[in-house]
Parts: structure tokens; sequence; C-alpha cells
């Protein structure tokens, strides 16, 4: 795998598993407190900005009102189960994780709801993900498989577009002309 040492891959199981967890933790925790840096910035735009009718200066005020007030509120109550989930979606855990540090959720509330989110992002990495590049790099057959299976799935999405996209233009248009009587 690329980025990964050889040592790793070419270890026992768990030394792979370690370092994935190394990996998302790092990361996580840099997108929480680069999420909380930025929220320090913006209130200290909001208290400059109470005179300036900014775009810069109402875009602080709207991120440091009640309603981010209430969100840290709930992320303080729920984040220590949207967090562990997140880590199971694709494309929300960044969200979710620096949606913690933006509303500035306590730093060890968020450390303990992560490191089981870490896990089970490390563990589905490694069945899911290493198992397909193991695969995909040691039988050709599987890789060419694969390759067969996203044409066809291509194909047939092309398809059913084309399809849509006929009916729609052969359908005759609902706006009537009005009728005019004689």
């Amino acid at each position: 795998m690329p980025g990964i040492p050889d040592f790793v891959m070419d270890g026992p199981w768990w030394w792979l598993f370690l370092a994935l967890v190394l990996i998302v933790f790092v990361r996580t925790q840099a997108t929480y407190w680069l999420a909380r840096w930025a929220r320090a910035g913006a209130d200290a735009v909001a208290d400059r900005a109470e005179k300036q009718d900014s775009k810069r200066a109402r875009i602080a005020r709207r991120f440091s009102g009640p309603g981010m007030t209430k969100a840290q509120a709930f992320t303080e109550r729920w984040g220590w189960i949207a967090i562990p989930l997140s880590f199971l979606t694709i494309g929300i855990q960044s969200l979710v994780n620096g949606g913690a540090g933006y509303a500035r959720m306590h730093w060890g509330r968020y450390t303990l709801a992560m490191i089981p989110g870490c896990l089970l992002w490390a563990g589905a990495y490694e069945l899911v993900g290493f198992s397909a590049w193991r695969a995909f790099t040691t039988s050709p057959w599987v890789l060419a498989g694969s390759v067969v299976l996203v044409g066809a799935v291509v194909a047939v999405l092309v398809v059913r577009r084309r399809r849509r996209q006929a009916a729609d233009e052969a359908q005759p248009a609902t706006a009537s002309a009005p009728v005019v009587e004689a």
C-alpha cells in the first residue's frame, strides 16, 4: 500500500491495525483543533466587528450567536454518539469532528468519543481495504472482474439516463395554448 512502510505491511496484522489507528487519531485530532482554532478566529473577528458591517463581520456574527450556543450544547450532549458513528461514513467524518471542534466540545469528552471511532475505522479499513488491496495485487482475475463490473454499472447508468432523456423529449408539453372561442 502506498504510504505505509514495508515492515508494517509484511508484519503481523496488528501492526497495520495500530498504524491505521495512529493515522486516523492524528488526522482527527488535527481536524478538531483546526476547527477550534477557526472558531477562536471567528470569535475574535466578531468581537472586533461589533461596529463594522463588512462581509467578514456578518459571517463571524452568524457563527457566534445563539445558534452556535445551541450547537455547542447539542454536541456536548450527543457528540459521544455521533462522533464514533461518523467514522463508519464516507464524507461525514471530517464534518462531525470539525463541528465538534468548532462548537468547542470539551476536549476530554471528544477524545473519549473519538477513540472507539478510530478503532472502528481502522478495523473496517483493514478488513475491507487491505483485503481488497491484497486481492487486486495478487490476482489479475479479481482486477479484471472489478473492471468489468464497474464498466457494466457505468453502461447501465448511461443507458438509463439516455432513456429518461428520450422519454422526457417525447412527452407532449403539458402547457396548453389558450382556447379562443368565436
